[in-house]
Parts: C-alpha cells; structure tokens; sequence
C-alpha cells in the first residue's frame, strides 16, 4: 500500500493513516504504517541499504487521521520531545451516540467543555475510576459538540494529555461512546475495521525551521456519510478549530 503522502521535505513526512492498519508492527506481524513510509521513502529517492524513518507518536489500529514520522534521528528526537512536552497540538473528529441526558443547541457549538479525569489500564481497556489510585493516571481533553443528526453527535475532541485509548475511554464514560468502537460500547459499524474516530488536525513546530506548522486529513467516509447533508464538512471542522 502506498501511504497518503499530506507533507514531507527532508526532515519530516506526514501522512493520513488509513483505519485498520497498525502505526507500528507488533507481535502479529501484520504490515504497519511505519514500514509503508518505509519502503515508499526508499523507492521514491532510490535509497540503498535500511531507510531511517523515526515514529513519534501513534495512532490506535482502529483510528484513522494525521500522522508525521521523522526522517532523521535529528528530527526524530526534536519531534517526540515536543509529544512528550505537550508542545503538539492533536485535533480528532468523533461521531458519537447522544443519549437523551446529552441535549445541546446551536448555542453550545463552539464552545470547549474540559474534561478532567481518573483513567486505569485493565487487560485491553482503560477504564475510568472516581477516585486516584496507586495505578491511575490523570487524562485531560477538551471538546466541541459541531453537528447534531437523529441521536448522534460530531465531536472536535483536543486531546492534552496522551494516555491509551484515552478519548474512547473518556467518551464512552460520559455516555458518548464513538460509533462503531464495540470495545467500549459504541453501536457497530458494518464491514469495515474503522470506528468513527479520526485524527483531523495536528500542529507541530518544524524540527529544523521552527516555524508552525499544521497538517490535516479529510473526514473519512464512516464519519462523513452520517453527516452527508453538510457538503463540505472538512470546512465546518476547520471553523470550529
């Protein structure tokens, strides 16, 4: 698979991660996004012998959106430590189910509702908990009801801190599952290996230039066809950031 080149220059290369494919290989080993822009680096520059391309973040499997490798160790080291100083700044999209305690109005888009929680790796799954524990971690989001359609809601979702499965963990806590993420609640999705999380918008400071910079993948289809009647909803999303 060719990956969905968004940016890339000497330094850096972003792309779109598709739903279903792992960011980086694990014990299955089944292709990853990492050895895609791997081996795409290595062809399009006819590069001899093992391609340096550093990954500095993920993407869990299910997820789709915006991801950026480094391309030298350089690079590599300035991007995650931007990660792990929270100098990023990482945007998702969420179609979510809206329970009846979840009413809003036009009055509330546009309007960043923090979230501030507990959160306990447990088997596969993290898991909210009332109170902090010798295991617990502290997760932090922010989000944005955008559009509203028959008992489902679009979510802009920024994410502060960077814990596993955070954004579905925390959701699904308040009632808000993301379609399609059975793992937590969320109704099916028929044929196909996405849940209706997406990574949109992400904004990093170049690792040799220093200036900002933002990239951005377009809604996938699982997200964009329950909000058809909006024509251009990476446009709307793009507002609201």
């Amino acid at each position: 698979m060719i990956p969905d080149v968004l940016y890339e220059d000497n330094h850096l290369i972003a792309v779109n991660k598709p739903a279903g494919i792992l960011s980086q290989q694990d014990y299955t080993g089944e292709p990853s996004l990492l050895e895609m822009v791997k081996d795409y680096v290595k062809e399009k520059y006819n590069k001899p012998g093992n391609v340096f391309i550093g990954l500095v973040h993920r993407l869990d499997r299910p997820v789709s959106g915006t991801m950026v490798f480094a391309r030298t160790s350089k690079a590599a080291k300035r991007l995650s430590e931007q990660f792990r100083e929270k100098d990023s700044e990482k945007i998702y999209c969420a179609a979510v189910s809206t329970p009846g305690r979840h009413v809003w109005n036009e009055n509330d888009a546009g309007l960043w509702i923090p979230l501030e929680q507990e959160m306990e790796r447990r088997g596969d799954r993290s898991v909210i908990v009332k109170e902090k524990t010798s295991s617990s971690q502290r997760c932090i989001l922010e989000y944005t009801p955008v559009l509203f359609s028959k008992g489902e809601a679009l979510l802009l979702v920024r994410l502060i801190t960077g814990r596993k499965h955070q954004i579905r963990g925390q959701l699904s806590s308040i009632g808000m599952p993301v379609i399609g993420d059975r793992h937590y609640g969320g109704a099916p999705l028929r044929d196909t290996e996405a849940i209706c999380l997406h990574a949109f918008s992400l904004r990093i400071i170049h690792p040799t230039t220093r200036e900002p910079m933002e990239f951005r993948s377009p809604v996938p289809r699982c997200i964009s066809e329950r909000f058809h009647e909006y024509e251009d909803l990476d446009g709307v999303l793009g507002e609201c950031i």
